[in-house]
C-alpha cells in the first residue's frame, strides 16, 4: 500500500490504485487513455476486465475528492493542476 498526503490528511491507497494514480501525477494535463492506465495494472493482474481503470477511477476519487481526476469523455482520464 502507498500513502499520499492531502491537505495534512495521510490517504492509504492500495497498489493498483497507486500504477494507475502515479503516471498522470507525473504528468499532470496529459490525457492517459484507458487501455495506457490498464497495461500499468497488467504487472498486478493478469487479466483486466472491461471496467478495471473505472472502479479504480471511483476508488481514487472516492479518497481524493470528485474533481481530483477529470475524464475526458471518449478519451481518458487526466489531473488538472489546481488553479491559485
Amino acid at each position: 500500500r502507498s500513502r499520499l498526503y492531502k491537505d495534512d490528511v495521510e490517504i492509504e491507497i492500495s497498489n493498483k490504485e497507486w500504477a494507475i494514480l502515479e503516471p498522470m501525477m507525473m504528468h499532470p494535463h496529459q490525457i492517459f487513455s484507458k487501455s495506457h492506465l490498464e497495461q500499468k495494472l497488467y504487472d498486478w493482474q493478469s487479466d483486466v476486465s472491461s471496467n478495471t481503470i473505472e472502479v479504480y477511477i471511483h476508488h481514487l476519487r472516492q479518497k481524493l475528492g470528485k474533481d481530483f481526476i477529470r475524464t475526458v469523455r471518449g478519451i481518458g482520464y487526466c489531473i488538472d493542476q489546481p488553479s491559485d
